[in-house]
């Protein structure tokens, strides 16, 4: 089992293959292990780094509410303990927020960006004319922490996956470990959540991350995710944007040939001038 300190927290990662550093940052509820999918595609290419993030599975889980600048100072510091800095980091989810937000103060950690799917919903807060989905996804989200706060986490899990960022009946379509790992980690989400700036990133210190980005979505996720997508690309004029068809929140698990695929594809594109 491999552990290191890293911003005072005790961090469990994997190393895997060989070739140009590349870091994966799981989202929200899951742990390293949801990145198995697309693991040995990347390792044929990549040196790469999984972990699980603060107050997931095998990482220590401090008491008391954090802040996600805590995870991106987390990611900063085991990405310099392990020597993978600098490096391309792919994120999902939150961890795609938590990606950005450190490329937004620290860029030279950064050979390289792939964000898919960033819940950042601050972005579309001054927007006259929202998209509805994102509104829906803001009651269902609080829906699933009223769950939590009553210590329904099962609950709260299932919400989540069906409601939230899948579709209904995912729940039941997922194997029984990873269900077992998203109720096990389901505190950690009402942590993220109680951060006030959780959802908000400063789009003009990220406008100045000069090296290359790619910006994902799929064609199954909440439209919500599309719009906070379409925000930073605006921020990044330089930014790639690719849509994974058929693909929901998760392509690295649903879809794991096409992700991997484009991430190489992307790294081998930009590896003269990262």
């Amino acid at each position: 089992m491999s552990r290191v300190e890293a911003n005072g927290v005790g961090l469990f990662y994997e190393v895997a293959g060989e070739g140009d550093p590349l870091v994966l940052v799981h989202g929200s509820w899951g742990d390293h292990e949801t990145w198995a999918p697309v693991l040995p595609a990347l390792a044929r290419r990549f040196r790469v780094l999984v972990y699980d993030r603060r107050g997931h599975s095998r990482s220590e889980r401090p008491p008391g509410p954090g802040a996600r600048v805590e995870d991106e100072e987390d990611l900063a510091a085991l990405m310099e303990a392990l020597g993978f800095a600098p490096a391309y980091v792919a994120g999902n989810s939150f961890g795609a927020s938590t990606v950005l937000g450190l490329a937004s103060r620290r860029p030279g950690l950064f050979r390289g960006i792939v964000a898919h799917d960033p819940p950042l919903m601050g972005l579309l807060a001054a927007d006259p004319a929202p998209p509805s989905s994102a509104a829906a996804g803001g009651r269902r989200i609080e829906s699933v922490l009223e769950h939590l706060r009553a210590d329904r986490p099962l609950a709260a899990a299932r919400q989540f996956v069906d409601e939230v960022v899948l579709e209904p009946g995912a729940w039941d379509a997922l194997p029984q470990r990873v269900r077992d790992t998203l109720v096990a980690n389901a505190p950690t989400f009402l942590d993220e959540q109680s951060d006030p700036g959780w959802a908000r990133i400063d789009l003009g210190g990220l406008a100045g991350y000069p090296g290359p980005v790619l910006l994902t979505k799929g064609t199954r996720s909440p439209g919500w995710f599309a719009a906070v997508t379409d925000r930073i690309s605006e921020a990044l004029p330089r930014a790639e944007t690719h849509t994974f068809e058929g693909a929901g929140h998760m392509p690295h698990l649903s879809h794991p040939q096409a992700y991997a695929e484009r991430l190489v594809r992307f790294a081998d594109a930009h590896r003269n001038t990262a």
